[in-house]
């Protein structure tokens, strides 16, 4: 994995509580942001597809 941008949500305030997801290279990263270093989860570009699939259908179920 190369080197990542990293972002938080826009729906979070001051970075607080919330995670944050790096972009870049053939994958997808996502840490705490309250604790960064205490490691990273990565998924495929097609897994992470799935995931946000998969939670917008739930939000859309509501």
């Amino acid at each position: 994995m190369g080197r990542l941008t990293w972002r938080t949500s826009s729906y979070t305030s001051n970075g607080a509580n919330c995670v944050e997801v790096g972009l870049g290279g053939d994958a997808v990263a996502v840490r705490d942001s309250k604790a960064p270093e205490h490691g990273v989860l990565r998924f495929s570009e097609a897994r992470w597809r799935d995931f946000l699939g998969a939670l917008r259908g739930a939000v859309n179920d509501r």
